[in-house]
């Protein structure tokens, strides 16, 4: 009997045949547009299965047609990054955007109604302000702080619980790390039904995964992330990802291979080899961020900050926060004393960590969400959502805990 490995010792080798590719112990990069069939007959069989027209035969699988909707880099990506949350099939696109966006547009249709929690990333905010009213869906946003019962009253007053189509999360939330309950948020899709469908529950969970969270272990219907950030984690790829249940999926791979929002199959060698270290990556970030998130805490010049294993053991979120996650995770959000000006000046003198968008990779990196992530949310939104003029997002990478602290105390110390 074979033992069941844990899926950070099968990134090295699952999905992938080496005698296939002359016996290299890598999977190289088929860079190739399309593939070659042994018969017509074959290449029939391939494109019936491919375009849903007959059922997949017993152990039988796709076979490689063309690269918008299957290659050898992809396939083995996908196979991969499925173990982690243990979902039945996982889509991999081009960026983070693509992804999500894919989502809500398989998933909700005119008519509809988008439930979606507040604060979330600045471009999936204006993906569902600026874009879905174009096609007739309507949006409503919940906060953190709302009980099962408000955001069931939220609901009602819209005039369309009929038609809640899917409830759509970001926790934590970027960039002040917030918190939503993924088990209260499933009990109130059930109790839904968007016409003759269900409701669906869809969980950004780029800020903690896959590592640090399970959300299709705790109801959730389906799971994104930007895979640039901890999956990519070297800063030099964009993807986004999708998992999920196998009929849910396969909606979303039958709309991304007309959409043709596919990565690319460099991309996807990329994403391979940073899956085979992603959890030692993510391991020691956290351990960082934990100690530079207690020094933080601790300082003159911060108000506040926003890191989970700073949660009060005795506040109501404790307790979420220890079914939901298995780590504080590497992002920690802070509010400095003063406004934009002291902000500025704490990030114009860091020299270790570096001024950039983006999270999740090996190095560290520190932004002003107000002024830059989250600049195109109505002011009075960003307000309510935390995102403040004296808000700093730091991501934590892997460097030495004690470099990175000496160089946000001397930062710190540049403030006047």
């Amino acid at each position: 009997m074979k033992n069941k490995f844990k899926p950070e010792s099968l990134m090295m080798s699952y999905g992938y045949k080496p005698k296939l590719s002359e016996g290299a112990v890598k999977c190289p990069i088929f860079q190739t547009s399309t593939f070659v069939f042994e018969t017509a007959e074959e290449g029939k069989k391939f494109f019936e299965l491919a375009y849903g027209l007959r059922e997949k035969e017993k152990e039988e699988e796709l076979g490689l047609i063309y690269s918008r909707i299957n290659n050898p880099n992809l396939e083995i990506l996908e196979n991969r990054l499925s173990l982690w949350d243990d979902a039945d099939d996982s889509a991999v696109f081009e960026s983070g955007m693509s992804a999500i966006s894919t989502v809500l547009l398989e998933f909700l249709k005119p008519g509809d109604l988008l439930l979606y929690s507040s604060p979330t990333y600045g471009g999936t905010d204006h993906f569902i302000h600026d874009f879905l009213p174009k096609i007739g869906v309507d949006a409503v946003a919940f906060h953190p702080e709302n009980t099962q019962e408000e955001i069931e009253e939220i609901i009602r007053n819209t005039g369309k619980a009929d038609r809640l189509g899917l409830i759509y999360i970001e926790t934590p939330a970027n960039p002040t790390n917030t918190i939503i309950d993924i088990e209260m948020c499933c009990r109130i899709a059930k109790k839904h039904k968007n016409n003759t469908d269900r409701t669906y529950v869809c969980v950004d969970n780029t800020y903690m995964g896959p590592v640090w969270s399970k959300p299709l272990a705790l109801g959730a219907d389906l799971v994104v992330y930007s895979a640039t950030k901890f999956i990519g984690g070297h800063s030099d790829l964009i993807a986004g990802a999708v998992l999920g249940k196998s009929d849910l999926m396969t909606r979303v791979k039958t709309l991304r291979t007309f959409l043709g929002n596919m990565v690319s199959p460099h991309t996807a060698w990329l994403l391979l080899r940073s899956l085979e270290t992603l959890k030692i990556r993510m391991e020691k970030q956290s351990r960082n961020a934990q100690k530079v998130a207690n020094f933080l805490n601790q300082h003159e010049k911060v108000e506040k900050v926003n890191y989970l294993g700073l949660i009060d053991e005795q506040s109501a979120h404790y307790d979420l926060y220890k079914r939901q996650y298995n780590s504080p995770g590497a992002m920690i959000s802070f509010n400095i004393v003063g406004g934009e000006k002291e902000a500025f000046q704490f990030l114009n003198n860091l020299n270790l960590i570096q001024l950039a968008v983006s999270l999740g990779s090996t190095e560290s990196l520190a932004q002003h969400p107000q002024t830059m992530t989250h600049c195109a949310i109505e002011p009075k939104a960003r307000e309510r959502m935390g995102v403040t003029a004296n808000l700093v997002r730091v991501s934590i990478g892997v460097e030495d805990a004690e470099d990175l602290i000496a160089d946000v105390d001397n930062a710190l110390k540049s403030v006047v």
